[in-house]
């Protein structure tokens, strides 16, 4: 398709998203800042496995306990920015995974699941991030789960499968991107990878900054391309974070990670692109965590205020939000006691998975009782306290990002009796979903696309194209 017949004129594109967005308005879509111009900067916001009902209990939460909005809807209620559905299919499934889901912004094309921008035909596709630092601009990634998982990865990189993660640690290398940040210690550690190469010392050799604690981030200023890794594997859940000094002194927020990238890569005269990934939405999704999923949308949504912050003083940045796919389809549902069953959570301490960690074969059904209502102030009954022990001495829940074999289902289906929220599966979802942007170049943002138009809307709104 040629490229004036995907971008319609920016007058007549934002007449579409008027006439079917009832969010945004002819005041609005005349704002010079909003719609008209190239991008010199973009943030491209990603809430990984965000399903609808995630973003609207996030906002709903925030509206309870603290009488505002998310920064996300906040555009919505407000009238500023440009609102579409994105269609999240991959080549091999109306379902995609991550690696798909990403590749499809970064190399423009729709592969295989579990594909990093190589399609079906074997064929690779320069990744987005690969194409901007070439054009000048800095670049890079901020994440809460490794810096090598699929979303990152798949602005990043080819690679026939994202299962090799200690592999794509080390294609990072060559490409001195300016920032990559999150988890991932297993991958880059010579005491954690299977070969024992120590891809700390290589980086280091290769002029990179390694980091690896909070306050180390926040005092770097740049100079160097930097490798920030905070954890294992991925950063630990907000909710868990909030309740531990020791993680809140040493583990940064995905807001502190957002901010400090944005200032170290806008010294780059000709710009930068930032891909910014609440990863840890999707692992909560995956788990029917519905606490942790809850806390870390809203950290994302902190990471969406420095963005948006950083782009209304600046001017010249566009900043994209949306998700790869949804993930288990939650929502709050109808009970008497609905709107006191929701803020329950506001008293929650700790996640799921912290709680049934604590959990050890052999506990009595009234511990594990006591247990629960110390870190999530719900008193679930002795007979629903001896169905999750069963688990422990007889059945194993396996399930994505579950090594430990929790039976985060079980306790997912006890809560919803005292939370009314409840998960349709604990897997991706064919959904489409939102999609957001913000600053010159949204204009070009019809009310329903393919996740492949980003590749090319993103290299059309910085005149790369």
């Amino acid at each position: 398709m040629k490229r004036r017949e995907f971008f319609r004129n920016g007058t007549l594109a934002t007449l579409g998203a008027t006439l079917f967005n009832p969010f945004s308005s002819v005041a609005n879509v005349l704002n010079p800042i909003a719609t008209s111009g190239k991008a010199k900067n973009i943030i491209f916001m990603v809430a990984d496995g965000m399903s609808t009902g995630t973003l609207n209990m996030a906002d709903m939460f925030l509206n309870r306990k603290y009488g505002r909005s998310s920064n996300w809807l906040g555009l919505y209620r407000e009238s500023r920015g440009t609102r579409a559905l994105m269609d999240t299919a991959s080549a091999s499934s109306l379902v995609t995974d991550s690696a798909a889901g990403s590749s499809s912004w970064g190399g423009g094309v729709r592969v295989n699941n579990g594909a990093l921008n190589v399609g079906p035909d074997g064929k690779e596709h320069k990744p987005i991030l690969q194409k901007f630092k070439e054009a000048g601009k800095a670049v890079g990634c901020v994440t809460t789960v490794p810096i090598t998982h699929a979303t990152p990865a798949g602005f990043c990189i080819n690679l026939g499968s994202r299962g090799d993660q200690s592999k794509i640690a080390e294609l990072y290398l060559p490409l001195k991107f300016d920032v990559m940040m999150g988890g991932g210690n297993d991958y880059f550690s010579a005491a954690k990878r299977k070969d024992a190469k120590d891809m700390y010392q290589q980086f280091e050799l290769n002029g990179y900054t390694v980091i690896k604690n909070r306050t180390d981030m926040l005092a770097q200023k740049g100079g160097k391309p930097i490798l920030g890794v905070f954890a294992d594997d991925g950063l630990p859940y907000t909710l868990d974070r909030n309740q531990d000094n020791t993680l809140q002194d040493t583990v940064p927020t995905l807001a502190e990670m957002t901010k400090t990238a944005i200032s170290i890569m806008n010294k780059n005269s000709k710009g930068f692109v930032l891909q910014v990934e609440g990863g840890k939405v999707d692992w909560a999704a995956h788990g029917n965590d519905a606490p942790a999923l809850i806390y870390d949308q809203m950290a994302f949504d902190e990471a969406v205020g420095e963005a948006l912050a950083f782009a209304e003083k600046d001017g010249n940045t566009l900043v994209i939000m949306t998700t790869d796919h949804g993930n288990a389809n939650p929502g709050l549902f109808y009970s008497d006691m609905a709107n006191a069953d929701f803020d329950n959570f506001q008293n929650f301490k700790h996640t799921n998975e912290w709680v049934l960690k604590q959990i050890r074969k052999g506990d009595t059904a009234s511990r594990v009782v006591e247990q629960i209502a110390d870190a999530q102030h719900i008193a679930i009954t002795q007979a629903e306290a001896n169905d999750l022990l069963k688990y422990y001495n007889s059945v194993s829940e396996e399930g994505l990002y579950n090594e430990a074999n929790l039976p985060l289902r079980k306790l997912a289906e006890i809560q919803q009796k005292y939370t009314f929220v409840g998960f349709g599966s604990m897997e991706h979802s064919a959904d489409y979903v939102e999609l957001a942007m913000f600053g010159p170049g949204s204009n070009l943002l019809k009310p329903f696309v393919k996740n492949t138009d980003l590749h090319n809307l993103m290299l059309h709104a910085t005149g790369m194209i």
